[in-house]
This record gives C-alpha cells, sequence and structure tokens, in this order.
C-alpha cells in the first residue's frame, strides 16, 4: 500500500487536520468529518491528547487508506469492510451484539468544555466564515459571546464541518432547515415521553430520566441512520 506524498510525516502521530491532507491526493472526498464517522463506527480507533484532541499513528493512516480504498474501488458497506479487516488480522472484531452506534452524551456541563474561536472553528472543521454565517441565521448553530469575542462549542464545530462537506454537493445551510425542523420535532417528543421523570424533584429520579433519554437519542438516532440508508437504497436499485 502506498504512503502517499507525506510517508516521512507519518512516523509521528498527526492530527485529524494533518491527515486529511495528507490524504487528499489520494481521495478527494476525504473530510474530517467523514473521518469521525468511521470512527463512530468503530472502524478506526486514533488515541486521544488529555485535551481530547485525536492523534493518528502511521498504522492507523494505513488502516484508513485501506478502507477508503475498499469503500471506492469495491463499495463495500462499512459492516463488510469490518469483516474484511478482521479477516486480514489488522483490527479486532466487536463482541456480538454490541451496538455499532455512538453513545450520545446529554451532560449539561461537561467537564472543561472544548471552545473555539470563529478563527479556531473554521480552521478545524475546514468551512468558510459565509458557511457559518449562514448556519447561524438558519438556527443551526449558536454561538456564545464572551467579552466580545463569540465561541462555538464541540457540537457547533461538528456541524460545521458537516455542512461543509455537504455543501461540496450543492446542499446549502438553506437546505438543511428541513433536518432541524425534523431534529426539532423528535427532540419534542423525546421530551415529551420522559417529561414527567425529567421533572422530577427526585434528583435520583432526574438522573434515570436523563440516562434513559441518552438511550432513546440513540437509539432514534440510529433508527433515523437506517432508514435513510433503506430509503436511499431502495431508489438506487429502482
Amino acid at each position: 500500500m502506498k504512503s502517499g506524498a507525506g510517508g516521512e510525516e507519518q512516523s509521528k502521530p498527526l492530527t485529524i487536520g494533518a491527515v486529511v491532507k495528507l490524504l487528499k491526493a489520494d481521495f478527494d472526498d476525504v473530510s474530517i468529518s467523514k473521518i469521525r464517522y468511521l470512527e463512530d463506527e468503530k472502524l478506526i480507533s486514533p488515541r486521544r491528547t488529555p485535551g481530547g484532541y485525536r492523534l493518528f499513528s502511521k498504522a492507523d493512516i494505513e488502516r484508513l487508506r485501506t478502507i477508503l480504498t475498499l469503500q471506492r474501488e469495491e463499495f463495500l458497506p462499512l459492516k463488510v469492510i469490518r469483516k474484511e479487516l478482521s479477516r486480514k488480522g489488522t483490527v479486532a472484531v466487536r463482541p456480538a451484539g454490541t451496538r455499532r452506534f455512538k453513545k450520545i452524551s446529554l451532560q449539561t456541563q461537561p467537564s472543561e468544555p472544548r471552545t473555539y474561536t470563529l478563527d479556531e472553528a473554521l480552521e478545524t472543521a475546514g468551512a468558510d466564515a459565509r458557511l457559518v454565517k449562514e448556519l447561524e441565521d438558519y438556527g443551526l448553530i449558536a454561538g456564545a459571546s464572551r467579552g466580545g469575542v463569540k465561541y462555538y462549542d464541540q457540537t457547533d464545530v461538528e456541524v460545521m464541518a458537516a455542512a461543509s462537506d455537504l455543501a461540496r454537493y450543492g446542499v446549502g445551510a438553506r437546505n438543511l432547515r428541513t433536518l432541524k425542523s425534523s431534529v426539532d420535532r423528535e427532540s419534542s417528543l423525546l421530551l415529551q415521553v420522559l417529561s414527567p421523570t425529567l421533572q422530577s424533584r427526585n434528583p435520583q429520579t432526574r438522573k434515570q430520566g436523563i440516562a434513559a433519554l441518552e438511550n432513546m437519542a440513540t437509539v432514534s438516532s440510529h433508527l433515523k441512520h437506517l432508514l435513510l440508508i433503506k430509503d436511499l437504497r431502495n431508489f438506487t436499485s429502482r
């Protein structure tokens, strides 16, 4: 497998942005959000610094090359790619019956939350300022001003990265309002179902309600993903 133009750089761990730049020459559609999605699907597992930054080893990068090549040249779904990698002895198989979807955290006050200035957010997400402004105008993200400077949280930056990827296909922030409306309705439904528990004065009951809400949100998110894949597969098979 070729090492790419940045073979020398691969001798030390790279950040996710550096990995994207390294792989761009061979894979036009690689992006920060795509790599994060592959991590969510447990196909890669870069180590994290104490501050939460991803660091990719040479082995991680070669693994990414394999995954991206199988997607592009063999048109294999991730489930099959996972089996292929396991069969070749390059990865460990996930235990049978374990969930393939990411656990969603609804903690309202995470310890030492990472925030970004606009410039930092643009660089991390690979987005442009005009797109970010449109995302704010349409209510998809909402920065918080402190001392005259606007800051964005990690979720905002993730949204910027995903929206930037979609923008490459002509999907603008205006088009994403449909997704936002769908999310608002889903959120209202989940909160309505668990409202009595979440509003309980008993701390333990509230804690149980939040845990249930997290689980429902995770399952709901995974279900939407499955339904979307099913719908698109039906269309492309016509």
